[in-house]
């Protein structure tokens, strides 16, 4: 009779939302596989008649007149203080054409859209900010979420630049009730750069994150954050097959490649979170 009460109860809440977070999208910016991966796995799981919600950086690269992006004023205002400056969140929204899908792009003149390029500088330089950029970010999705009121059953985060995501979903928002019951997934591509960050651990410190998970970023390198991106998951999978420094790097990353982007790959995705969203219901049923 249970069992029988707990299913009808999957039966009725299926799978409603899920929200990628990423650090592109095609048609907007095609830097990486990053692009491909994220519009394709929106596509797919709209099909399947799920709300999807898509949220990346608005680089300077990205058009606005071109793509049609404009400005969402009751999201936008809100202050990020990293490191004691505030940085003030633009967001813009435009539809990926032919589709009914909307993007998110997370702005701020001069950390984003006031560059004309995306981590590298004219001189491909790696901009020595990136982990300022990082947490800017991070931190504006998390504020739009929170003005949008959207509540997600799974959150699906690629690249480094969304790393730390899972910290402060788990750490900064976990008492917040539209951030208590969704699943995080990070997806892990080669998008990698060599510059550390030593004072990355001390910003996000001056954010609320403790100084035990803190110390998780000392080094500042990409691997560490990659590894507290890792950490504070629900599951991580790999876009592509990982190059053997990075692979090394985080070795103890044992799921699957999903790196074909097919119907085996989204239904492969789409299991993955049938599978997560039903063992957080049970979770939350039989407690």
């Amino acid at each position: 009779m249970f069992y029988t009460m707990l299913k009808s109860i999957f039966d009725i809440m299926p799978l409603q939302r899920i929200l990628y977070i990423a650090s592109e999208i095609s048609p907007f910016l095609e830097n990486s596989i990053v692009s491909s991966c994220v519009r394709n796995l929106l596509e797919a799981m709209q099909n399947k008649q799920i709300d999807v919600r898509v949220m990346v950086p608005k680089f300077g690269t990205i058009h606005n007149r071109v793509n049609r992006l404009h400005e969402v004023l009751r999201l936008s205002g809100s202050i990020v203080s990293i490191d004691d400056i505030g940085h003030t969140i633009s967001v813009k929204v435009s539809s990926i054409p032919n589709t009914r899908l909307q993007v998110y792009f997370i702005d701020n003149e001069s950390l984003f859209s006031g560059r004309r390029s995306v981590f590298n500088d004219n001189n491909n330089i790696f901009f020595e900010d990136n982990d300022i950029r990082m947490i800017f970010f991070c931190m504006g999705v998390m504020g739009t979420l929170k003005k949008l009121e959207w509540e997600a059953d799974i959150v699906h985060c690629h690249d480094w630049i969304t790393s730390l995501i899972p910290l402060f979903w788990k750490k900064l928002y976990s008492n917040n009730i539209l951030f208590e019951k969704a699943k995080i997934i990070t997806t892990i591509y080669n998008n990698t750069f060599s510059q550390h960050f030593p004072l990355l651990a001390a910003k996000i410190i001056k954010l609320g994150i403790s100084d035990k998970d803190a110390t998780l970023l000392s080094s500042g390198s990409l691997y560490d954050i990659l590894k507290v991106a890792i950490q504070y998951s629900d599951v991580v999978l790999r876009g592509e097959v990982l190059d053997l420094e990075l692979f090394n790097a985080v070795s103890d990353l044992k799921t699957p490649d999903l790196i074909n982007n097919d119907d085996a790959y989204n239904d492969a995705h789409h299991k993955i979170y049938e599978n997560m969203f039903q063992a957080g219901n049970a979770k939350t049923h039989l407690a």
